[in-house]
């Protein structure tokens, strides 16, 4: 931002979730006015009430995206220099189930967005938008003789067999600048569609676009009683009570766990404006089993060790990491968090916390 320009007006849609809140930190330091959507769906805000973490600064407006009527209500007051497009149903495996849910918030209320700021005549200076690891799929895997495939999903055959790898082959993590996006989930489709609905809108307005393809986001203010999204949390919530926390296939699914600090600084410098498109991988760059995740969370609450399941979930990609220089290079942003610290930080959070998931199973 220029010396002495105007602080900017940001728009935050799902501005009153995990990361919303989380990102309302910097209304303090980087806006002349902030202003939060958020419908406060009760699977995500249980009491409907302002969250506590939501910045005192933030000014939140209760309304639905995919509403039209809203947007032309808020765009007549609000006139945003900068929009962060978080507002997204998540969830890979309830997508599964219940995709027009996913399509009807993730799609139409990206288009409702879009439409209304066309009808107000107004063109923010850029645009920011959560895009999510979902986008790749399984990503590339490489053959013993070198040659990379992408081996789309696992089927329901091949997970009942209990063959969770593709054969002769080994994952790789992802990267926008060589990993071609090929969604293995409603979710993950949506998440892609929203993208290409963004760039071709920023484009032929001379808007800034940047997308910000998040790894698996965890750190204090996650839901704890949202049961679709936050492994991290679920299994902490596990070994709190003393429990043997349960880990799918033969516990070598491999996620990038992203601590939330890290994640607010990459939406500072995207906020700054001025790195293109994108899009930009943003994890910790460290591959993590769920089984080392699971031991890493019973060690600190001296739980029971982990029980290997063997149980599956449709539609799961077997390995999802980032390779992040490119993001760190372009955006002059870095991942400052290990997993062991971001881990002992969220015990100590959730410890203080009287909302859990009603049934850990």
């Amino acid at each position: 931002m220029a010396e002495n320009a105007p602080e900017p007006t940001v728009l935050v849609t799902g501005g009153a979730g995990f990361i919303g809140c989380a990102i309302s930190r910097l209304a303090s330091t980087t806006a002349g006015r902030w202003v939060a959507v958020d419908n406060l769906h009760p699977q995500v805000h249980p009491t409907r009430n302002r969250p506590e973490a939501l910045n005192d600064r933030v000014e939140l407006v209760v309304a639905d995206v995919t509403d039209m009527a809203i947007w032309d209500d808020l765009l007549a007051d609000v006139g945003p220099d900068i929009i962060i497009h978080l507002a997204a149903e998540t969830g890979t495996a309830q997508s599964l189930h219940e995709s027009s849910r996913h399509a009807k918030v993730n799609v139409l209320g990206t288009t409702r967005m879009l439409d209304a700021l066309g009808r107000a005549r107004q063109v923010p200076d850029r645009i920011i938008l959560s895009g999510s690891r979902a986008v790749y799929g399984e990503g590339l895997w490489r053959r013993a003789d070198g040659r990379t495939l992408q081996p789309g999903q696992r089927s329901h055959a091949q997970l009942e067999a209990k063959q969770w790898d593709f054969p002769d082959a080994t994952p790789l993590p992802s990267s926008a600048l060589t990993t071609m996006p090929a969604p293995t989930s409603i979710y993950g489709a949506t998440k892609l569609a929203q993208e290409h609905l963004i760039s071709a809108w920023a484009s032929s307005h001379d808007c800034d676009f940047t997308v910000l393809r998040l790894q698996n986001v965890y750190g204090p203010g996650q839901s704890l009683t949202n049961p679709y999204t936050g492994i991290v949390s679920l299994f902490s919530q596990l070994a709190e009570e003393k429990r043997s926390i349960p880990v799918y296939e033969d516990g070598q699914i491999v996620r990038d766990f992203v601590f939330i600090a890290d994640v607010v600084s990459a939406f500072a410098a995207a906020m700054v404006g001025g790195h293109g498109i994108g899009p930009f991988d943003i994890g910790s760059g460290t591959p993590t089993s769920l089984l080392s995740l699971a031991t890493e969370i019973a060690e600190y609450h001296g739980a029971p060790e982990p029980t290997i399941t063997g149980a599956y979930r449709d539609g799961d990609v077997r390995y999802a990491a980032a390779i992040i220089e490119h993001s760190t290079e372009v955006l002059g942003w870095a991942p400052r968090w290990q997993l062991q610290d971001g881990v002992a930080a969220l015990q100590k959070w959730i410890a203080g916390q009287t909302l859990r998931i009603e049934s850990l199973g």
